[in-house]
């Protein structure tokens, strides 16, 4: 039973404000079969202490998850078709994983909430942020009316192309904020912080062929993954930015098609 310590989310912040260099590399999309088995969700508030995380992590079994970013989407899946000023962003939507935050951004998306909208921050290598009407990132509502708790799922992983709700580092306070993750390349360095951390065998092995920012996990939602249009992510996330990493140029959201 492998043992996944949280805490490497905390003690890697840093890697996110730096760049990672390699090759781009597709969605991580890999064959056309669909798992049956039970979502493994992780119950209750994400462990703190040092104790709270050796307890909860001898709870987890490794063979219990399923790295469904990697397999065809079930026969009823929901996609959200991103239509931006720079291109289109295909993604698949998780219900069974993420039933709050998937209900959340397809009524809003099918309102035309996110019509017109601005990418409001852009970190090569890290990922693309957008959802914010006032293109802050401050602001945002959901469509329950209020800010919704975090989900979190053993098969969901921020891998490349994760498409996940933006919480701004806050836990349970959803909105309509959302990221893309675009990143092609674990360092040494963080695999080496990985393995020594605990993350499953087969989780690492996913990050290393694909890239991806293991330091989201268990911090905020993954709800989603890009299946087309990867490029068009890596091309917003790469965009001129300020020192605030803001679009020097408006990116924006066109609309959301939700098929």
């Amino acid at each position: 039973m492998k043992k996944i310590t949280f805490l490497l989310c905390v003690a890697l912040s840093a890697f996110v404000c730096l760049s990672a260099c390699g090759t781009t590399k597709p969605a991580p999309v890999e064959s056309s079969q669909v798992s049956s088995n039970p979502t493994p969700m992780v119950e209750g508030p994400m462990p703190v202490t040092p104790q709270e995380i050796e307890i909860h992590n001898n709870k987890i079994d490794e063979s219990s998850i399923d790295l469904i970013q990697f397999r065809g989407a079930d026969g009823d899946a929901k996609y959200a078709t991103i239509k931006t000023s720079l291109g289109e962003i295909k993604a698949v939507l998780y219900a069974k994983e993420a039933p709050r935050a998937v209900e959340n951004f397809i009524a809003l998306a099918e309102k035309g909430y996110y019509n017109n909208t601005k990418f409001y921050e852009v970190l090569p290598n890290v990922r693309a942020a957008a959802g914010d009407p006032q293109g802050t990132g401050e602001g945002g509502e959901s469509s329950f009316g209020s800010r919704f708790a975090d989900e979190y799922s053993l098969n969901l992983w921020h891998f490349n192309g994760a498409l996940a709700m933006d919480n701004r580092g806050l836990r349970d306070t959803n909105d309509s904020k959302f990221y893309i993750i675009q990143n092609t390349m674990i360092s040494d360095e963080l695999l080496q912080e990985m393995m020594a951390g605990g993350f499953p065998e087969k989780v690492i092995n996913r990050y290393v062929k694909y890239g991806g920012i293991p330091n989201y996990d268990f911090k905020d939602t993954v709800f989603g993954q890009v299946v087309e249009g990867m490029d068009v992510v890596e091309k917003i996330a790469n965009s001129p930015r300020s020192e605030e990493n803001v679009p020097t140029e408006d990116i924006l959201i066109e609309s959301i098609v939700i098929s």
